[in-house]
């Protein structure tokens, strides 16, 4: 799914195409999902479009399936700049908001993989088990 021509693209619309897919999924073969976890990969999906939106310059394009047992959602950004995880305090050993997303994706996800675009920016695809 492109971003190009519809507006912005926001983790609302990548957790959307992941309910509908999963669904049609199931309606297809008859197989269950667990709720629990479909609910990690609206996580994953939501860290990965938020992650985009505040440090890749924005969603350019996105891709969900599901495969067999797993979603595998792909999103990409703008930004040649690789997921880092930062530490959760700071210099003077206070909390830091944010930087919990990239470990997040990490834990949940049976695979991440971060590529290069030949026009620039970086896809990230997380395959998350869902049955």
């Amino acid at each position: 799914m492109h971003c190009h021509g519809y507006g912005p693209c926001r983790p609302s619309d990548v957790r959307g195409a992941i309910r509908r897919a999963v669904a049609g999924r199931g309606r297809t073969t008859g197989g269950p999902y667990d709720e629990e976890a479909l609910s990690d990969a609206l996580l994953v999906a939501s860290e990965l479009t938020t992650n985009a939106i505040l440090h890749g310059g924005g969603i350019t394009d996105f891709d969900v399936d599901v495969d067999g047992s797993a979603v595998r959602v792909s999103v990409s950004d703008r930004s040649d700049r690789l997921p880092v995880v930062s530490d959760p305090l700071d210099d003077q050993g206070r909390r830091r908001t944010g930087g919990r997303g990239w470990p997040i994706v990490c834990r949940l996800a049976r695979d991440v993989r971060v590529s290069g675009l030949p026009s620039g920016g970086k896809r990230i695809t997380a395959v998350v088990p869902v049955a």
